[in-house]
């Protein structure tokens, strides 16, 4: 495969940068902070997951592959973005870009399915809890976020490939600031539509697949939480999804805003900030989303913090 050949540039422009040049020193040190916050929040939960006995259950180890998932994810775009609003080119190598949207797509694919299973792990332990522990054993659940990873990069792997071997023909202002599948194909100076064939033809195959696990999930949670003669009961048992769900409907929302519509159809400007919602704020909020109403994540990270494992030993 001629990734790069006479039609493809050497390097890409990023012109999403000139809509915030007023307010880039604005935009990196909110940036910065976003990243900064993003580390330590899920590091911290990667930590105190690994260090509490008590979080030691399938539900922390979903939880502990989606932080480290959120931190590659940032990893994958923000550092060249920080690298670009500091100069006064915004550019990226045609093989770094390459490299930025093979992984970027790799972390979203495997998130979708990491949210499926840690809902299907949430479905198990509320609609069979005495069955809980012998169906959601180590192999299961490491056989689950396995093919996650699997998925992801197989997935990306696709995408990539159809994405760079389409001519573009000298053009190379992308009006986006990281790489991704809609600006490129939008900079292509050939008929796109078996990229978007495969685009939607996946979504369909796994993606909506995974959507609909989700939901059935929720389905029969729902169903069983309110058999429960206890409000107590009740609450307890749907606080334990709340977090989950909060992360599902933000990320499935604006992903399947992103990819799931006609190349055609997209608004750039609007587009970034959708984007943006995903592929920084979201792997923010994960870390504030999963401890708010987890008491036992919260006391793992202040005993953390407040170096309480050292002061114990």
């Amino acid at each position: 495969m001629e990734l790069r050949n006479q039609t493809t540039p050497s390097e890409f422009i990023f012109l999403g940068f000139s809509k915030i040049i007023e307010f880039q020193d604005l935009f990196f040190g909110t940036l910065l902070l976003i990243y900064f916050a993003t580390l330590v929040g899920n590091i911290g939960i990667i930590v105190a997951t690994r260090l509490d006995i008590r979080l030691h259950k399938p539900m922390y180890f979903f939880l502990v592959n989606l932080s480290f998932l959120d931190i590659c994810y940032t990893s994958t775009t923000v550092p060249k973005m920080l690298e670009n609003l500091s100069m006064e080119k915004k550019t990226i190598s045609c093989a770094g870009c390459i490299i930025q949207l093979y992984f970027f797509v790799s972390c979203m694919g495997t998130e979708c399915v990491l949210l499926a299973a840690m809902a299907y792990d949430r479905y198990v332990a509320i609609c069979n809890p005495l069955r809980y522990t012998m169906i959601m054993n180590k192999m299961v659940c490491g056989n689950l976020a396995a093919s996650g990873w699997i998925i992801g990069m197989v997935n990306s792997a696709i995408h990539t490939y159809f994405t760079f071997t389409l001519p573009f023909c000298g053009v190379n202002e992308l009006n986006y600031f990281f790489c991704d599948i809609p600006p490129l194909l939008s900079l292509a100076c050939a008929d796109t539509s078996i990229n978007e064939a495969v685009l939607l033809a996946i979504g369909i195959l796994i993606g909506w697949p995974l959507f609909l696990c989700v939901i059935l999930s929720y389905i029969y949670i729902i169903s069983t939480v309110l058999k429960i003669s206890s409000s107590k009961g009740r609450h307890k048992a749907f606080s334990t999804c709340a977090s989950h769900l909060t992360m599902v409907i933000l990320y499935y929302g604006s992903a399947i805003f992103s990819y799931m519509r006609p190349i055609s159809s997209y608004s750039f400007d609007k587009d970034r900030l959708v984007s943006m919602l995903y592929s920084f704020v979201t792997p923010m909020l994960n870390p504030v989303i999963y401890t708010l109403k987890n008491k036992d994540v919260k006391s793992a990270l202040k005993k953390l913090f407040t170096k309480k494992y050292f002061s114990d030993a």
